[in-house]
């Protein structure tokens, strides 16, 4: 089978191996009843709040996996590189079910399984966009979408679990399942050839730079003013997602007066539209643009933190539109950047320079769930919190016209390096 064939099959693959870590994503359906666990277990009171440390170090850890495990990637191949973090993501979910208190918990989700994470995920979006150039948008938001598609799917299993038998067992039980499917699917990977370009396609004279001659490296990246554009854009895109994402369960329950069993579908409603906002802001960047496709998602993530901003105690539809425009316009954030980045670097060393460029999301996942426990703590209520996104917003919207006026300059000293 040709590669311009089986490059399909890889993707399919990738995908449930996104679909498998992606359960990062559902920590706020595990929070609630694990603080309950390690309350009766210590005798210390704990809350969704308190375990937020964990989500945060999840995130927070990746990048550190996603750049070393993407340098290997780029050298030999994201089939071990894939195996390996499938390990250390499963053996952590697992232990997590053994945790008998915050720094242990903290240590098996937030750094073991969080270290796995990353290997995984930059591997499997960075070598998915590599073969595919022709669809660099559409396959940034499919692979990512199947990232974010795991928290409309675990919830409800979790919660099922959870009601059934602990939360211990929920975490054992999903953490040797997903084990197994990521480990399995890694052998279907292969590493794209360099250069590759599909049969029947032709790349158009825009993107021929960066198919060839014009790849960055981490190095010439950092040097360049515009990643510094690119990253702080990422940041204030991720963080009001972010916010929200690890808090959804105690949003709903505490703020709208949900059971416990609706705030889990509230979760999945978040990650659907969350999942959705990856697929089709891929697909419209593709056509109308990257930037322009970001500026569209801060706007429209506005009405939404509004929203949620001035919801309260028994205003389920007015909670739901608020955090459905959120996932969206989250999910179109995490679907464009993997494409944005090759378009502006180049696809050669991608891997190294993706995993750099989350940072930003790492950032974001700190100082988000931060900022959304810190206000409740102070103010008993989350509505501050949803202003401080609403500014992280606009300031996002500012630095996307600061990016196309930096950009513009970039392409005005290549063209006249280009005559001289």
């Amino acid at each position: 089978m040709n590669l311009t064939k089986k490059r399909w099959i890889i993707l399919i693959a990738s995908c449930f191996i996104n679909l498998c870590i992606g359960s990062i994503y559902a920590w706020s359906v595990f929070a609630s009843p694990m603080a309950e666990y390690l309350s009766e277990l210590t005798g210390t009171t704990f809350t969704a709040g308190t375990l937020a440390i964990v989500f945060t170090v999840t995130n927070s850890v990746g990048p550190i996996t996603m750049i070393t495990g993407g340098r290997i990637n780029d050298k030999f191949g994201p089939k071990k590189v894939i195996f390996v973090g499938g390990l250390i993501f499963g053996i952590g979910m697992i232990l997590a079910g053994y945790s008998k208190s915050l720094p242990m918990l903290i240590l098996t989700y937030g750094v073991i399984l969080g270290l796995g994470v990353g290997m995984v995920y930059g591997c499997t979006i960075s070598n998915s966009i590599k073969f595919f150039p022709d669809k660099r948008g559409l396959v940034g938001g499919v692979t990512t979408a199947a990232y974010g598609l795991s928290s409309v799917i675990i919830p409800p299993i979790a919660n099922s679990i959870i009601n059934t038998f602990d939360v211990t067992m929920a975490f054992k039980s999903i953490g040797v399942a997903f084990l197994i499917i990521v480990c399995v699917s890694s052998f279907f990977i292969e590493k794209c050839p360099s250069n590759f370009v599909p049969e029947g396609w032709t790349p158009p004279a825009n993107l021929d730079n960066n198919l060839n001659k014009n790849d960055k490296d981490w190095r010439e990246m950092l040097s360049s003013p515009i990643f510094y554009v690119m990253i702080t854009l990422l940041t204030c895109g991720a963080f009001y997602g972010l916010m929200c994402t690890s808090m959804a369960s105690a949003l709903a329950q505490n703020m709208i007066g949900m059971t416990s069993a609706s705030a889990a579908i509230g979760v999945s409603i978040l990650a659907l539209f969350n999942t959705a906002g990856r697929i089709v802001a891929g697909y419209i960047s593709d056509k109308i643009g990257r930037i322009n496709t970001l500026s569209m998602a801060f706007i429209i993530s506005i009405v939404g933190l509004f929203c949620l901003a001035i919801s309260s105690q028994g205003d389920i539809v007015k909670f739901y539109i608020g955090i459905s425009i959120v996932g969206v316009c989250f999910g179109a954030f995490m679907g464009v950047f993997p494409g944005f980045t090759v378009d502006q670097f180049g696809a050669k060393n991608n891997s190294v320079n993706y995993g750099i460029m989350f940072i930003g999301f790492a950032f974001a996942g700190y100082i988000g769930p931060t900022v959304m426990k810190n206000v409740y703590a102070s103010y008993g209520d989350y509505k501050r919190a949803f202003i401080i996104g609403i500014v992280m917003a606009l300031v996002g919207l500012g630095l996307t016209f600061v990016y196309r006026f930096v950009n513009s300059k970039d392409l005005v000293k290549k063209e006249l390096k280009k005559i001289s």
